[in-house]
């Protein structure tokens, strides 16, 4: 019963509002043609703002069977009077087809403008009669299902009928024609005046609109320096408002066609067909959105708390980054991906609060597709979480930070923005390095900014010198070329140890602090020159990693060295 009655609920509306428009005279057709525009513009709203699709659940087949065999209403010219209980034997749909056709060959009988019923009882229940002769039984099964004594369903019915039957008769006498076809005609006049300024006024409407639009759009366009184009979300706008209008128009035409084809009795079942196509969907989508009204009012809660927790969240690390309060050992780089893990936690939280209450969410369609979604992340993201969990642990494990020299592998560089699934780099050659986070976690890193102590980094170069020289005087010579370059530090002093003894010559290496980190390359290349210059200027040759063969003169120091290197040999030649 229920569901007949919420399908031809806007049905009946569109046929009041006809029947307000057929109780007036020709001449007094323009307040019930006001009447049924007004009733037509607020259905074309109804439809246009209401969802796209309301989640309802379909009676199962049996529910469908059932309701087709044991419930059917009673239709005369459109309008139902009442509804009829069925049985196995005689479904439902054929026992008020009976009806109905009685009814009809009742009212064609006579043009009378009154008619006898009585009701009288019978073997199955109380048999109304319509001048004698039998139009319906009222039965035990029908007062059951209505829930009131059989005699006052009895009562209800026979009233039900007279009125059917007179307003049939009445509706198809030469006056009620008359007024039927001015009403068809004022339909169509009104039609034809809203057609013509749809027409000719939506170019007005049109540049008006432009204009307007591109007004507003203006400071947006300067503000993202041309990244949002006016002229396309201009014409975005535009494209969506004919769409509406020409949605608007076609729901006006549609029931304009329904009022025209009301007027007259005879096409009035065509116009009660068409009106089913859409009144019985449109009342589900109404119904359906009425229904999740105290949801949506859920949402909108859920959604204004997220906002608000955010917001506060926001002033927090604000006031955090700019120093308002310090929290302990929390470093000033921390803030960003510390708010973006904050605001993911409260985003996700509020998601699974919410999720009982959006529309469908208990459908299996969305269950299947939150399925689908599930399997297509866990299989073709595990390299995505892989390097974002390992910018995470880049980030809060601080092996490198913005402004950092490191060196990941052959890749030597300054960190220039650490994300959370790469972390990029600026070699010292000028290049822009990008290297996944999972690869940075499991590599070595090594940090040139970063200091352990006071004394900074420590610089060391080996060169392979023959067993002829002196090793006192080739320490002298090393730790000479290390307080010629510059970036390397006096003191702590520089030092020399013996890395190797090696085949043809002994492997020194000059050990030197720096604190300039970011500057690595160019002092080992000024250190390199110093070496090759300090060398040369005492005639000591550096050893080639090749042999050829032994010399005549073994290879052993000539004879003890003096303490002197050239350099001081020279100047005290000049102080002489």
């Amino acid at each position: 019963m229920q569901g007949l009655v919420g399908r031809n609920y806007l049905q009946s509306i569109v046929l009041r509002a006809h029947r307000e428009c057929g109780r007036e005279k020709a001449g007094t057709n323009l307040t019930g043609l006001f009447f049924g525009m007004l009733v037509l513009l607020l259905g074309s709203f109804v439809l246009v703002s209401a969802p796209v699709s309301a989640q309802t659940v379909p009676d199962t087949p049996t529910e469908q069977s059932q309701d087709s065999d044991f419930l059917a209403s009673v239709e005369v010219d459109g309008e139902e009077l009442f509804v009829l209980r069925g049985s196995t034997a005689l479904p439902a749909r054929e026992r008020a087809d009976r009806v109905q056709s009685r009814i009809v060959a009742a009212a064609e009988a006579s043009e009378a403008e009154t008619i006898t019923i009585q009701v009288r009882d019978a073997v199955f229940g109380k048999e109304i009669l319509v001048d004698g002769t039998m139009v319906t039984v009222a039965t035990e099964a029908d007062a059951e299902f209505e829930q009131i004594e059989l005699e006052v369903l009895a009562g209800l019915h026979a009233e039900a009928i007279e009125a059917a039957i007179l307003q049939y008769r009445a509706a198809r006498t030469q006056e009620a024609l008359v007024n039927s076809a001015v009403s068809a005609f004022a339909w169509s006049v009104a039609f034809i005046v809203v057609s013509y300024f749809f027409f000719a006024r939506r170019g007005r409407l049109h540049n008006t609109l432009m204009r307007l639009a591109e007004r507003r759009l203006e400071k947006v366009e300067e503000a993202t320096k041309s990244i949002l184009q006016r002229r396309a979300v201009v014409g975005l706008l535009v494209y969506l408002l004919h769409v509406i209008m020409w949605v608007i128009y076609l729901i006006l035409f549609y029931y304009y066609l329904s009022f025209v084809l009301l007027s007259f009795p005879e096409t009035r079942p065509v116009a009660q067909l068409l009106l089913n196509y859409v009144s019985a969907p449109l009342y589900s989508v109404v119904m359906g959105a009425v229904g999740y009204i105290p949801n949506i009012i859920m949402l909108v809660i859920i959604a204004f708390v997220t906002k608000n927790l955010i917001d506060g969240v926001n002033l927090f690390f604000d006031n955090l980054e700019q120093g308002v309060f310090e929290i302990r050992n929390f470093e000033k780089h921390w803030v960003a991906p510390t708010l973006f893990l904050a605001k993911v936690v409260i985003i996700l939280i509020a998601f699974v609060f919410a999720a009982p209450y959006i529309p469908g969410s208990d459908s299996q369609a969305f269950q299947g597709l939150t399925i689908l979604a599930g399997v297509m992340v866990s299989l073709g993201s595990n390299t995505v979480v892989s390097n974002m969990m390992s910018g995470l642990f880049v980030i809060y494990r601080r092996s490198a930070n913005v402004g950092d020299r490191i060196q990941v592998g052959d890749k030597l560089g300054d960190v220039m923005e650490v994300k959370l699934m790469e972390t990029v780099i600026k070699s010292v050659k000028n290049e822009m390095i990008s290297i996944p986070n999972a690869q940075l976690l499991n590599s070595e890193v090594v940090n040139y900014t970063r200091t352990i102590d006071g004394r900074g980094l420590l610089i060391h170069s080996t060169v392979g010198i023959g067993y002829e020289e002196p090793p006192k005087k080739v320490e002298a010579m090393l730790v000479e070329a290390a307080r010629r370059t510059t970036g390397l530090k006096k003191s702590p002093a520089p030092f020399v140890l013996w890395s190797q003894l090696a085949d043809y010559a002994i492997n020194y290496e000059i050990n030197a602090y720096t604190s300039r980190g970011g500057s690595i390359p160019k002092i080992k290349s000024d250190l390199h020159q110093n070496i090759v210059d300090i060398f040369n200027e005492n005639g000591t040759q550096i050893m080639t990693p090749s042999y050829i063969a032994d010399p005549e003169i073994p290879k052993i120091p000539e004879g003890e060295w003096d303490g002197t290197l050239a350099h001081e040999r020279a100047e005290e030649d000049v102080s002489k």
